[in-house]
């Protein structure tokens, strides 16, 4: 199967892999010659690692499934190492499950399309939702312990990675149903950890229908809130600090398919004072139809500027579900502008595209998945986007 390009600007397609008929792509990240990819859970695939020695042919080295009951949607990689979670799916079952995996598997990269794993920990609960590390001693989950309502904060240590312990956490007050605490929030909203974006000793947290909690985690044993944000608008998911400025971009995920699907945007935040975020604007929306469409249209993914990876203060990479890849210019922060987009063709037996998450390497390739069959694929910038690169 291969899956051409319906429009684009500033992007073209260099290759596409449909990962052995497993497209069910999900979070993407490339290790010199070498890419890792997790999978939604649809497919039971859970992991492919791919050789890209060349970009314009990519080669699937190894496939890994899933557990049972369980994907292992997410990876991160640093320090010659492999991060993958490990989830219960579906994530809303309508049936009973039987047992499944939760926790966080870590593996050795001294063969870097070979990895060995070397440690398990394990989580209670539902497992590890999403995975922030870039190295060093402490890694930062989302996770579901027993006892919670829904995902909390909680910060690992990987001094010895083969002994992977528990730090510190943090969850909204009400959160710890064991502990005797009650939700204060209204029925129908939700307030659960994704994921945060640190700068220094500051974390950003997206935290769904409870939006940004900013987090001093200087002493990485007890994270505390010092600041938050509200806007009109849910489903928090990437708050990402642009180096060199005091501003995050946030994602607020869409979650729903079709028309009647709320209207989720992409939104800029001043941070020059943590403490007390002030919300500025909403990017603009993709231009076109995609609203119409029965899948799902809005937000989900940044590129997130990791180190070794292709890193800006001024260009924000973004994933839009059927409106594909949107690259948006911030050099004048009052007047965002988009610059690139690209979007695929609706791959075989999906309603519409579904760019779901996207890596964007040191040499400039975009290596973005689709979310239901689409599989891989890796753009090239060009035009005006190039040139800014």
């Amino acid at each position: 199967m291969r899956v051409e390009t319906a429009e684009a600007k500033g992007l073209r397609l260099l290759a596409h892999h449909d990962l052995d008929g497993r497209g069910d792509g999900m979070q993407v990240m490339r290790h010199e010659n070498t890419l890792y990819v997790g999978h939604a859970g649809t497919s039971r695939a859970g992991t492919s690692i791919l050789d890209v020695s060349d970009p314009r042919r990519p080669k699937l080295v190894d496939q890994w499934p899933a557990p049972d009951n369980t994907h292992t949607h997410k990876v991160q990689v640093a320090d010659g190492l492999l991060l993958v979670n490990h989830e219960r799916f579906p994530y809303r079952p309508t049936a009973p499950l039987g047992p499944h995996s939760a926790g966080l598997a870590i593996y050795d990269l001294a063969d870097p399309p070979a990895p060995r794993r070397i440690a398990f920990w394990e989580s209670s609960g539902k497992g590890v939702h999403r995975i922030v590390w870039e190295g060093g001693r402490f890694a930062h989950v989302s996770v579901t312990p027993e006892g919670f309502t829904d995902r909390i904060w909680m910060i690992l240590d990987l001094s010895d990675p083969y002994h992977p312990v528990e730090a510190g956490r943090w969850w909204w007050p009400g959160q710890w149903e064991a502990g005797g605490e009650r939700p204060d929030w209204p029925a129908g909203r939700r307030h659960a950890a994704h994921h945060a974006l640190l700068d220094g000793d500051i974390a950003y947290l997206g935290y769904d229908d409870a939006n940004l909690v900013v987090l001093d985690i200087a002493d990485p044993s007890r994270p505390r809130a010092i600041g938050f944000c509200r806007w009109e608008g849910g489903a928090t998911h990437t708050c990402l600090p642009l180096p060199g400025r005091d501003l995050l971009v946030v994602t607020d995920e869409q979650q729903q398919d079709g028309p009647r699907a709320p209207a989720r945007r992409i939104h800029l935040i001043d941070v020059g004072d943590p403490a007390n975020p002030r919300y500025l604007a909403a990017l603009p929306e993709p231009e076109g139809d995609f609203g119409a469409l029965p899948m799902r249209y809005g937000p989900h993914c940044l590129h997130e500027n990791r180190a070794g990876s292709f890193q800006s203060g001024r260009l924000v990479f973004a994933t839009y579900f059927s409106a594909g890849v949107r690259v948006y210019d911030l050099e004048d922060s009052g007047r965002p502008r988009e610059i690139a987009h690209w979007v695929s063709r609706t791959p075989p037996g999906q309603a519409a595209p579904q760019a779901n998450d996207l890596f964007v390497d040191r040499d400039g390739l975009v290596w973005v998945t689709d979310r239901t069959n689409g599989g891989l694929f890796v753009l090239e910038p060009e035009g005006e986007l190039a040139a800014l690169m």
